[in-house]
């Protein structure tokens, strides 16, 4: 009786182990982000994020928007900080994805660099260009030399990964890029900037970075959604409130550095060039909120359009309003 006793605690006691370990596997989750300057980085860095949700938040490092999609398709990442353009293409094709936060809108941190030679953007007609594949700057890039009517007969672009972009560059077989930090600075070196990302929007066509979650697991769990909105706007307001925090010398530069590469001075720099909208923006038709005249479904279309006409994808959506959802944002402006 003792042993069959005994045999039926150490039973509950595995079943109970068992269950604490699916609760565990309950709360875990993936998120990709990619280089690239911004505050919340810090914490992931620093561990943070995932000490301060509760969660098992598992970070993996992309390097293209495109690559985190294809993450996404396969069901191992359930987050991702992408491009507008990857964004766009992803959804025009059929995947499960909203925005729920505007991570950045792009200005001065991404840039098409050239070789001193190149005096206007109508000196690119006959050079050869880079971009990472259906990145923004990809996007931007099409969108320059379309503004100034050179084909892409005229014109040589080719859609490569950023470090093979500053490879090529310091071989010479590039004569611009269209990149984002870190690639950004080491164009930069011996090269100059030609128009910037914000430069580009001016021209007609804007682009941001949002954090983008599948259907799925939304449903599944808003109260982290919401929870993680806070925590991610707090570092940004962190920021803004006290930018000096940040400086070269800082313990937060130095840990993005070391997750992010380059130089904690790198870094510190690259931080002032990060534009985020705030809350009250946020959740307004400024960007996610509205419905069909949110920014978030006019730009989506905008550029699906033009991607469908370069041949980058072959349909778009009578509307893209489904693909931006404030609520999380709301909820984070709330508990502010």
């Amino acid at each position: 009786m003792r042993k069959l006793i005994s045999a039926a605690l150490f039973g509950l006691a595995l079943a109970s182990v068992h269950t604490a370990a699916n609760a565990g596997d309950d709360k875990k989750v993936v998120i990709a982000y990619q280089t690239g300057a911004n505050p919340y980085n810090l914490g992931i860095a620093n561990g943070d994020l995932a000490k301060k949700t509760g969660w098992n938040i598992e970070f993996r490092r992309f390097n293209s928007g495109a690559d985190i999609f294809a993450a996404i398709a396969s069901g191992d990442v359930q987050i991702g900080d992408v491009g507008s353009s990857p964004f766009s293409a992803a959804v025009s094709k059929g995947i499960d994805v909203k925005a729920f936060y505007i991570s950045s809108v792009s200005r001065d941190g991404e840039a098409l660099v050239v070789r001193p030679e190149i005096k206007s953007p109508a000196d690119l007609r006959g050079k050869k260009l880079a971009a990472a594949p259906v990145s923004t700057d990809h996007y931007q890039l099409l969108a320059v030399l379309k503004q100034e009517g050179i084909s892409e007969k005229e014109t040589q672009v080719i859609a490569i990964p950023q470090p093979e972009i500053v490879a090529a560059w310091k071989r010479g077989d590039i004569d611009g890029g269209f990149v984002w930090d870190p690639a950004l600075s080491e164009l930069k070196k011996n090269g100059k900037v030609l128009l910037t990302a914000g430069q580009v929007a001016d021209r007609g066509a804007p682009t941001f970075s949002a954090l983008v979650v599948t259907g799925a697991f939304a449903k599944a769990n808003p109260e982290f959604l919401g929870q993680y909105v806070r925590l991610i706007d707090g570092y940004n307001q962190a920021y803004l409130s006290n930018p000096a925090a940040w400086g070269p010398d800082s313990e937060s530069a130095k840990l993005i550095a070391k997750l992010q590469g380059g130089t904690a001075a790198e870094n510190s720099e690259q931080l002032k060039t990060t534009v985020v909208p705030p809350l009250d923006e946020q959740v307004s038709d400024k960007w996610l909120g509205g419905g069909e005249k949110s920014a978030v479904a006019k730009i989506l279309k905008d550029t699906a359009s033009f991607l469908r006409d370069q041949h980058k994808i072959t349909s778009i959506k009578d509307s893209y309003a489904v693909f931006a959802d404030p609520q999380y944002a709301a909820v984070a402006k709330a508990s502010n």
